[in-house]
């Protein structure tokens, strides 16, 4: 508060300061400064002025006191306060509305009561006048108009109206007033204060003139000042509980009340003036008036005298009026409502579940994966899905919503998440869970990122407990939804998928399949083996259950977790992975022999269905033990020994495990040959060899994978143990990145040493060839170094990966990498970029592709803006059937965007066995098949991969709250200390001593405890010549036709594929041996007749294929010489042979240019039955120990013990070394 200027005391105003006298200049008081402020000595000019200034400017009206203000006065006075209540307050507002809507029901149904109390036959006349008796005369034209005028009124409800009146007349009146603006003509020429004089004053003159108590006065016009207090009083009624109903409910109502307003309207004005004439009866009226609005006509009862039938014409216009405005509004409002979708109701969202579905643009795919996906869990049935989506329902989904299997369980709502009306609409809070996907078909994907978090945030805001599922594409943005419960990152799981296929062949279509909900029903039907194998494996899928609550995994409590997994696998087929303890919240994925089980332990298996819905016969094992077989098939006459010693291979006793604590676990394709070695002790003779058991409790000594603790891979290689260094990569791209143990440089490179293509004042090379590289380039196109592509490099690089086996990462990019990519990635070794684009030859020649083994082309941004969507992988799609042609022994590896384009990856014109699978893609389809597209061969071999097959991720995750990070554990994305990692192995012809699955089971737990969980099968298929189709011109295909008869009838009554199994009718060659076998098997038989016409017309065949993959080979030198790169490296297509695209681990693409009659196609199978047999050239997926954990958990002396062991393993030992 101001501090007033204190009055200056006369003594004050003579003396200064120290009894100066007033007219010294020194005590004087410059500018009227107060004599009660201190002085302040040595102060400035500048604010000694500053400081009068504020003074002067806080002592004004210092004869003031502080003054109370009073707000809102004009809210107090009379007039103010009746508007409050009768207007303003929406509670006492439509407590009037209701009442007057009241007073105008009674006064309508006060008229009902005296036309039936009146009667016109007992006479007519004013109150209190002699009574006229009144006889209609249908001959005579005059009215008489007396039975219109009066009416016979009791005094009782006489009374009564003129009390309805008054008090109707009095409350339009105030309101009138109150609403008053200064036009007062507006306020007395509304309708509705019309209606309102015409039936209240009459009745009010009557008090006052007795003889008009009798006077007719139309009262049943308050129908339609009922109709208007209603409409009000449903305004005021949304306003005072803060909720908006239905517009369409609302437009409905007030259609209803038109047409009774109309109808009774008629009926009551009929009546009337049909007193004149043929007197009609209330009943009599409302009959005609029916009929006659629904232009029906009967003619039985019509209006006798004109004023009543110019009533009804008048009637009938206003009809025709006002009726179809409110059709016409009706139908606007549902086509409005259409679109929109309305609200989902309360009551049900109360008493029923439901999730909700937000989305920025649906598409018809979109919705169809999810719907599948979801609902194929049995006990989401009953739920709802809500769909929340700011545009107009497409044609497409607005025609599968009108299914009835979809109609009636799936809500479609237009709006957005970022309105609370919308979310309220949507009854947000009620929800089970919401669902928010991001629009991956945008250009700009982290301005869809920037939608999607907003959106989390919108939900989170308004409705804390719903549980979020959010999928983000960009890795740098998945940090803003940390709070979510489910997040998915698309650019981390595809890059990671991706530079796993490279390790472990058809990762995307492992992962597809475990993911994806199924009963493994797809291609039983299907005449060839691999289909009905693959289709059932596909079946598999991850589930849990508590160990104490479990039959597959009870009996092996306090037993070690491989013993576990062994036996369970052997016993009932499942496939245990990992476990969670009781007291902790990560999953870990193969622990190891060391881990032991504990009955509150959370298992996480493999199998066809879970254990819940699975039935348990042991009637086989029942009569294996009367029969007392043993040592006739893997698991004849285990049943009589103990648990704690059975083996999987019966027939000799198991071997000691002493000799096996050197042997190193190797890692990667083609790695098994040591680990599955041929034991000698057992080799020969007539019994099988054995296999060592699986032990209940581990050997600490034992198992120790010591390679990959000491790097004994570099030493036997020549390489010095400082080259690379083990570390965390000390630069992440994003936050929110895992941090995984990896390989690194000792100094991080220099920005130019990055580049491939060219050289630097570090070093001169300016090609792939001059760095020398020992193993073989893998080659990943994108279009910008996105932080995705980071994930492309760490699980490539970390510390589980063998020096030996780490192969050169080229990263070829449209686009020129930031600083802060190039930052996060020189520290890894091997790692390149260079310039280019993957359909330019000349870009792919100087990244070194014909010294590749594997090339990713990832999905582009850019693409997303074509015209149709499915175009988006045109140009993809071509770019990648050339590059297959150019260079066939390279293994591609192609992202789309839209999964039903994979179909062209391998297109060939006219080719039946391409149809037959499309037949059967559409059959699965119309089956209710959730993955219709997984018999289509890019698919199938993992050449293909679409990051729309993981949506079903984040939908699984629902009802199973583990499948993302288990995900994220076998894509290497996370590294929890103790799980383990995925990983393959290849099965070679020397390995087949295993002989079936089981057995390999076994093997793998016993000596380096690895758990596999599938195989990738590639297999020769002989198809006959009406089925591959050769690319000739049509005079050489009818030379050649009677001579291909022979080969082709061989060929097909030979199998027409390689079976899985192993069946009695196929040839036992054909399972044994590799592709080089099969080929000259098929081209051997009983050819007597036409056997030289056949020769020649092979060899024009090849000629011209050959001429064919001679321009094409020099095209690609021609190229090589212009770039001044060697050509040395080239191998021409033309000396190709598919053994050789087998061992280049090209798997997948059917090689119609290396042989016309023999292809190659594999397959995935998840958890296969342990009796089938292993192929030659077999890839074993496998769930390996984290090395680390073992580190961990062991001590100095046992870790330097390890070391002087393997010091004293040579190679060549450690190769004679057998299991």
């Amino acid at each position: 508060m101001a501090r007033a200027k204190l009055p200056r005391s006369p003594s004050e105003g003579k003396a200064g300061p120290g009894g100066a006298p007033a007219g010294a200049s020194a005590p004087e008081e410059p500018h009227g400064l107060s004599p009660l402020l201190p002085a302040r000595g040595g102060g400035s000019v500048g604010s000694d002025v500053g400081q009068r200034l504020h003074l002067e400017d806080f002592s004004l009206d210092s004869s003031l006191s502080q003054v109370q203000v009073e707000f809102y006065v004009n809210e107090n006075t009379f007039k103010e306060r009746l508007k409050l209540f009768f207007i303003k307050n929406q509670r006492s507002s439509l407590r009037i509305r209701l009442f007057s809507f009241s007073l105008k029901l009674l006064a309508c149904l006060l008229y009902v009561v005296r036309v039936l109390l009146d009667d016109p036959a007992l006479g007519i006349g004013c109150w209190g006048c002699p009574k006229q008796n009144y006889t209609f005369n249908e001959s005579s034209s005059e009215i008489n108009w007396a039975p219109i005028l009066w009416v016979e009124r009791k005094t009782a409800l006489w009374a009564t109206q003129v009390t309805v009146a008054a008090v109707s007349f009095l409350e339009t009146t105030l309101l009138t007033y109150l609403s008053y603006k200064g036009n007062i003509w507006e306020q007395i020429f509304r309708v509705a204060f019309i209606l309102e004089m015409i039936n209240t004053l009459p009745f009010i003159i009557t008090i006052f003139w007795p003889p008009l108590r009798n006077l007719f006065i139309p009262v049943f016009l308050n129908c339609w000042l009922a109709k208007h207090a209603l409409e009000n009083m449903i305004n005021d009624f949304h306003r005072a509980i803060l909720r908006t109903q239905s517009a369409m409910f609302n437009q409905v109502l007030i259609l209803f009340c038109t047409l009774m307003c109309l109808v009774f309207t008629g009926t009551c004005g009929i009546q009337h003036l049909e007193r004149a004439g043929g007197n009609l009866s209330l009943l009599t009226s409302f009959y005609f008036c029916i009929v006659t609005f629904s232009t029906v006509g009967y003619g039985d009862v019509t209006p006798k005298i004109w004023p009543s039938q110019l009533l009804v014409a008048i009637m009938i216009c206003v009809a025709l009026v006002v009726l179809p405005l409110q059709f016409e509004e009706l139908v606007y409002l549902w086509m409005e409502r259409q679109k929109s979708g309305g609200n989902y109701s309360r009551h049900r969202a109360q008493t029923e579940k439901h999730v909700i579905l937000c989305v920025s643009s649906l598409k018809i795919d979109l919705l169809m994966d999810f719907l599948n996906e979801f609902y194929a869990h049995p006990r989401l049935q009953d739920y709802y899905v809500v769909i929340l989506c700011p545009t107009e329902m497409d044609i497409q989904v607005r025609r599968v919503l009108q299914i009835p299997l979809w109609s009636q369980r799936v809500i479609y709502l237009q709006g957005s998440a970022l309105k609370d009306q919308d979310l309220m609409r949507a009854k947000m809070d009620n929800g089970e869970a919401c669902f928010i996907l991001s629009s991956r078909n945008e250009v700009d994907r982290t301005a869809a990122d920037h939608q999607t978090i907003l959106r989390a945030w919108a939900v989170k805001d308004f409705a804390p407990n719903c549980p979020l599922y959010v999928q983000i594409l960009k890795p740098e943005n998945k940090f803003h939804v940390k709070f979510a419960e489910h997040v998915v990152c698309e650019e981390e799981c595809k890059y990671a998928m991706l530079a796993l296929s490279c390790i472990c062949p058809a990762t995307p279509t492992l992962i597809t399949l475990l993911v994806h909900t199924s009963r493994g029903q797809e291609g039983q039907d299907s005449p060839e083996q691999w289909q009905r194998m693959y289709g059932r494996c596909s079946g598999n899928e991850v589930y849990h259950i508590r160990m104490g609550d479990s039959k597959f995994f009870r009996e092996y409590e306090g037993k070690s977790f491989t013993y576990a997994a062994f036996h369970a696998h052997k016993k009932y087929g499942v496939c245990l992975i990992g476990l969670k303890r009781e007291e902790s919240k990560s999953i870990l994925l193969n622990p190891g022999p060391r881990h032991i089980l504990a009955a509150s332990d959370t298992c996480f298996y493999i199998n066809i269905t879970k254990e819940e819905n699975s039935a348990f016969i042991f009637k086989q094992e029942e009569k294996q033990k009367k029969k007392g077989f043993a040592g006739q098939g893997l698991y004849e006459g285990s049943s009589r020994l103990p648990v704690h010693s059975i083996i999987a291979s019966m027939g000799t006793v198991a071997m000691d495990l002493q000799n096996t604590e050197c042997q190193p676990a190797q890692s990667g394709g083609g790695s098994g040959g040591s680990k599955l070695a041929l034991p000698t002790e057992n080799g020969s003779g007539s019994r099988r060899p054995s296999i060592a058991p699986v032990l209940e409790v581990a050997d600490s000594s034992t198992l120790l994978p010591c390679d990959l603790l000491s790097d004994q891979s570099e030493d036997e290689e020549g390489l010095s143990v400082g080259e690379y260094v083990k570390g965390y990569p000390p630069n992440s791209p994003y936050i929110g990145s895992s941090p995984t143990l990896c390989h690194l440089l000792p100094v991080k490179a220099p920005f130019c040493c990055l580049r491939l293509d060219k050289g630097c004042k570090h070093n001169s090379y300016e090609d792939a060839k001059a760095y020398g590289f020992k193993n073989r380039l893998i080659i990943v196109s994108a279009e910008t170094a996105g932080n995705g592509l980071y994930n492309f490099i760490v699980p490539l690089r970390a510390y589980y990966r063998p020096r030996r086996e780490l192969n050169p990462i080229v990263l070829l990019l449209d686009n020129r990498p930031d600083h802060h990519f190039l930052e996060a990635i020189c520290c890894f070794p091997m790692v390149y970029y260079m310039e280019g684009s993957v359909d330019n030859l000349d870009s792919l020649l100087q990244c070194g592709i014909i010294y590749a083994d594997n090339l990713v082309v990832v999905d582009k941004e850019s693409t997303m803006s074509a015209k149709e969507d499915y175009m988006a992988d045109a140009k993809t799609i071509v770019n990648v059937q050339t590059m297959f042609r150019l260079f066939p022994s390279l293994s591609i590896t192609t992202e789309l965007t839209h999964p039903s384009n994979m179909r062209f990856m391998q297109f060939r014109a006219k080719d039946s066995y391409s149809l037959a699978l499309s037949r059967l893609e559409k059959r699965e389809r119309e089956n209710g098949s959730n993955l219709a597209f997984m018999f289509r061969l890019p698919f199938a071999a993992g050449r293909v991969f679409s990051i729309s097959m993981l949506d079903t991720l984040l939908y699984q995750s629902f009802v199973k709250d583990y499948m993302i990070p288990i995900t994220r554990l076998l894509l290497g994305l996370d590294t929890t200390p103790g799980s383990g990692y995925l990983c393959a192995m290849k099965v070679t012809e020397d390995d087949l001593w295993i002989c079936t699955y089981g057995r390999l089971f076994q093997k793998l737990c016993s000596s380096s405890a690895e758990i596999p969980i599938g195989i990738y099968r590639t297999e020769c298929h002989v198809f006959s010549s009406s089925e591959s189709q050769v690319s000739v011109s049509v005079e050489h295909h009818e030379e050649t036709r009677e001579a291909q008869g022979p080969w082709g009838s061989r060929a097909g009554t030979g199998g027409g594929g390689h079976t899985v199994g192993g069946g009695s009718a196929e040839h036992p060659l054909l399972r044994h041996k590799s592709l080089p076998w099969a080929r000259r098997l098929s081209r051997k038989g009983a050819r007597h007749t036409g056997k030289a016409a056949e020769e020649i017309s092979q060899q024009r065949l090849r000629l011209h294929q050959r001429s064919e993959r001679q321009e094409l080979s020099e095209l690609v030198k021609n190229r090589m010489k212009h770039l001044g790169l060697p050509t040395t490296g080239y191998e021409d297509v033309a000396n190709l042979t598919a053994s050789d695209v087998m061992n280049r681990v090209n798997l997948g693409y059917l090689q119609d240019e290396i042989n016309d009659q023999q292809n190659t196609l594999s397959y995935v199978l998840i958890n296969p039955p342990p009796d089938t047999r292993l192929e030659p050239n077999d890839i074993v997926y496998l769930i390996r120990s984290d090395p680390l954990a073992h580190v961990a958990s062991s001590s100095r002396s046992r870790k330097s013990s390890c070391s002087n062991r393997l010091a004293s393993c040579s190679p060549e030992t450690r190769d004679e070394t057998q299991f």
